[in-house]
């Protein structure tokens, strides 16, 4: 039984590590303690954005047990965002308007509001589209383009901010956030038993192993009751999740406008077709509006030596995209916002996310652990729409720690390596855009220079 002033260590301090935080913070636990290697948000993370999309959602019974789960995480962060007086300052319920190009996509979109047609409206021509936002914002001739429109029950959040709020709130409550040099995780130490010395974890040999500290890259150990690992795309390189994590990134860019154009995009409504890519109004504070070209991700494959078969993917911080990425970006203006499609790019950066093989979130305790020593919670996986469940992930967590799961959410986010038995690493997993497949960072040729001079 977790007490509320035995010590828990949370590792990771981006979207679902903040999550945590707060909600144990709230709950009496008083022994807290965040490490993260960098400062919050870290640079590779999804989370650290301008804006994410989020869309309201519903439980129901009568769902199976991994629709059940995700209708439950969608119902928990709805009633956040709306409600929670730490993140509802950042959904703005501005409605959004979906697409698709090809007649493949266009079905998917079908099939995903099916039952709740009576929501959307559908949007079709070019004068359709540009109606759906004030004049002169969609300039272009949406050749090609379907979808309908969603005027409630939508919108986008503001992702640093509601991180770095839930971080702060947690703080005031007593959490302690250790970053840099001695907030890098290095190394989780385990034992076969309480009498080993504590090692790194083998590959199981049918061993029961417990997690007892964590290493940091200033050669300080920490440990605690309890560990939880929340550190998103950065999971794998701490852990043999046996295949069940895949690092995925993907690109995005930002367009400097003037306050007279930022005014114009206030309070928009998402645009997002689910082949080409997406765009959120300009933040407030700098007046940058975010572009993402759509695709199925990149990775960065580790091979084996030995046979060369993928061995998983390595996430990497970079503030540039492919060139081939902003290719994508500028054909989306070209085809929304001709009139943006040339302007130069005042940011870019690739951001990370671990993609489970269902795409659902793997939040179960370590099941190698001794018998009666549940100590080293594993919480990862938001594979692409983490950030949205946000305020979800504490909440859930806590029911583990509680031992007041239902069995249902328990057995959807389960420890499930049979899922990743063989994986194809080069699963699209749903996703449209580019060519349709997953794209190797080995094989970029070239990079944006943004913010560089080409001659250095």
């Amino acid at each position: 039984m977790l007490l509320n002033d035995d010590s828990i260590l949370i590792v990771g301090a981006g979207t679902w590590g903040c999550s945590i935080a707060i909600e144990l913070a709230r709950n009496g636990y008083s022994n807290v303690t965040v490490l993260d290697g960098e400062e919050v948000p870290s640079s590779i993370a999804a989370g650290n954005d301008l804006n994410k999309i989020m869309e309201e959602g519903s439980q129901s019974e009568d769902d199976t047990d991994a629709a059940y789960a995700w209708n439950r995480l969608h119902a928990l962060c709805t009633k956040a965002w709306l409600e929670d007086p730490i993140y509802k300052p950042f959904y703005h319920r501005t409605g959004y308007v979906m697409a698709a190009s090809s007649d493949a996509a266009f079905a998917s979109l079908l099939e995903d509001i099916k039952g709740h047609e009576d929501e959307y409206r559908h949007v079709n021509t070019a004068e359709e589209f540009q109606n759906t936002m004030p004049r002169g914002v969609l300039t272009g001739n949406f050749k090609g383009w379907r979808g309908f429109a969603k005027e409630t029950g939508a919108g986008w959040v503001y992702a640093r901010g509601a991180i770095v709020a839930a971080k702060r709130a947690a703080e005031k409550l007593g959490v302690r956030f250790i970053t840099g040099k001695k907030g890098e995780v290095v190394e989780l130490l385990f034992s076969e038993d309480t009498r080993a010395e504590i090692s790194t974890p083998r590959k199981d040999n049918g061993l029961r192993i417990g997690l007892d500290a964590v290493k940091t890259a200033d050669g300080t150990i920490h440990k605690a009751h309890t560990t939880i690992l929340a550190n998103g795309a950065n999971a794998d390189l701490l852990l043999d999740f046996q295949s069940q994590l895949r690092p995925t990134a993907w690109t995005l860019a930002h367009v400097k406008m003037t306050p007279s154009e930022a005014e114009l995009y206030k309070d928009l409504p998402v645009l997002f077709n689910i082949e080409k890519g997406f765009f959120m109004e300009p933040s407030a504070e700098t007046h940058e509006l975010k572009i993402c070209d759509e695709h199925p991700g990149y990775i960065s494959p580790v091979y084996s030596s030995e046979n060369g078969k993928i061995l998983g993917s390595k996430p990497f911080a970079r503030h540039q995209i492919p060139i081939e990425s902003e290719a994508r970006a500028r054909n989306f203006l070209r085809e929304t916002m001709p009139h943006l499609a040339d302007r130069n790019f005042s940011f870019a950066r690739i951001c990370w996310d671990a993609d489970t093989p269902d795409r659902m979130p793997l939040i179960d305790w370590y099941p190698h652990s001794r018998p009666g020593k549940r100590n080293f919670l594993l919480a990862v996986g938001g594979s692409g729409h983490g950030f949205k469940v946000m305020p979800a992930i504490g909440q859930v967590v806590l029911e583990f720690l509680q031992d007041r799961v239902d069995e249902r959410t328990r057995r959807a986010l389960k420890w499930r390596p049979e899922t990743a038995v063989n994986r194809n690493w080069w699963d699209v997993q749903d996703r449209w855009g580019a060519e349709g497949k997953v794209m190797d960072f080995g094989d970029v040729k070239e990079w944006t220079s943004i913010g560089e001079s080409r001659d250095e």
